[in-house]
């Protein structure tokens, strides 16, 4: 039998990647959320290049629990909270999920604040005009659409990532001295640089992501005609090494999105002493005439962009989370009209979210700190997670590998270990 030729070996390969590429992609790019643009973007600004060793070091971490709470959605035919409900008592499941409903609503005003605080910024209407806008228009959107055109969309979306790739190189850095600042970190002290930590890991490995990621390999199993929970149960090694892939590169460029985002304000605003971000319009118009209008607008789009991928995981994850802990009809594929309380939850994140902006509340800051706020809820999440893991009867005895346990476990540790050291310094 003649050998492939390399060239279509290669074709081959690159058609494999792009196949498998889905939730964790999503999940990955969903990440780097205005919550996220914003604590990188404050944490460049207050710190300069100093944080940078982050965005390595947590690579593995999300990439670990991400692929733990796909692997719990793929072997167990359910999503998180029902996988909860197995393990624990229904009256925690419900505080996990009445918690993620409250800190995901808070979240959904703060990016569509700053989502409309950009747009506003470049057509000089009124921002509270885009809110209500983009409000409607994103919930119309996961009411209506079926949920492969809602995958679809998204996918799209994940190309705006780049424009904060782009943005690093148009403010020429000097790449030896910034890979010799990664190497040779400067020293981790002061409760700013703790609570800067403990921002960076709760955007980072989100709540929401836990969530979204089971329920989507749900739906994803679903699209294919496996619509009963014992037609989902278990998964091949070609299923788990498919979703490994698609969980490996959506993390690696959700981490690489937040290591240029650093580097870009660490290198403009920084340095020239502008430590203080309030807003989105102060980052991006600081960032205008340090660095140019090219920079300005590729991180003002990004913003917008990643604000539309975001949101509708945002109001999915808590809709999922309570209707699997109440026993509600579910899913981005029903009808609304059979799955009322499902899509009432998304109305209602969304109508709370848009109330929550005309409150006055500053986006950026209120960005900031329902990141620390999800570092500190996260460790909590992630032991129930590893427990669920751990367990054969409800893994159908594929649990997750010795590596990713521990792997886990360590980010646990070290989110427990960053929480107590922002409080007790």
């Amino acid at each position: 039998m003649a050998k492939a030729k390399p060239h279509t070996r290669k074709h081959s390969l690159l058609r494999r990647l792009v196949s498998v590429l889905g939730p964790g992609l999503i999940s990955g790019a969903a990440d780097d959320d205005p919550s996220g643009i914003a604590t990188y973007s404050i944490a460049g600004a207050q710190l300069g290049t100093t944080m940078l060793w982050t965005a390595f070091a947590t690579w593995p971490l999300m990439a670990a629990v991400q692929m733990m709470c796909a692997r719990i959605g793929m072997v167990s035919g359910n999503g998180l909270a029902q996988a909860f409900r197995k393990k624990f008592p229904r009256w925690l499941v419900v505080l996990a999920s009445l918690a993620l409903l409250a800190a995901n609503t808070m979240n959904i005003g703060a990016d569509l604040s700053g989502m409309a605080d950009a747009v506003g910024m470049l057509t000089g209407i009124n921002s509270h005009v885009y809110i209500v806008l983009f409000g409607i228009g994103i919930s119309a959107a996961t009411v209506w659409l079926p949920y492969a055109q809602i995958a679809k969309t998204l996918k799209w979306l994940a190309l705006f990532l780049f424009a904060y790739v782009l943005t690093a190189f148009v403010v020429h850095p000097n790449w030896s001295a910034i890979f010799g600042d990664i190497v040779r970190p400067a020293a981790f002290h002061g409760k700013a640089a703790w609570a800067t930590l403990v921002a960076i890991l709760g955007t980072t490995i989100s709540p929401y992501l836990f969530f979204w990621q089971a329920s989507q390999e749900v739906e994803e199993e679903k699209t294919i005609g496996r619509s009963k929970t014992i037609e989902r149960l278990g998964a091949s090694d070609r299923e788990i090494v498919d979703r490994k892939l698609d969980v490996g590169i959506g993390t690696f460029f959700s981490n690489a999105v937040m290591f240029f985002i650093i580097v870009t304000t660490a290198l403009t605003l920084h340095r020239h002493g502008i430590t203080n971000i309030e807003t989105s319009r102060q980052a991006a118009e600081a960032l205008r005439p340090l660095a140019g209008a090219a920079c300005y607008y590729l991180y003002t789009f990004g913003v917008i962009g990643v604000g539309l991928l975001a949101i509708p995981t945002l109001s999915g994850s808590a809709a999922y989370a309570l209707a699997e802990t109440f026993g509600w009809r579910e899913g981005l594929d029903e009808k609304a009209g059979k799955a009322r309380a499902f899509y009432a939850v998304v109305l209602l994140s969304m109508a709370v979210g848009i109330a929550i902006d005309f409150g006055h509340i500053n986006p950026v800051r209120a960005l900031y700190w329902s990141a620390i706020v999800n570092g500190v809820l996260a460790p909590f999440l992630l032991t129930g997670i590893l427990l669920v893991a751990t367990d054969r009867a409800i893994m159908q005895n594929q649990p997750s590998s010795l590596l990713g346990r521990a792997t886990v476990a360590l980010t646990t540790l070290l989110m427990f270990t960053a929480a107590a050291g922002m409080f007790l310094l």
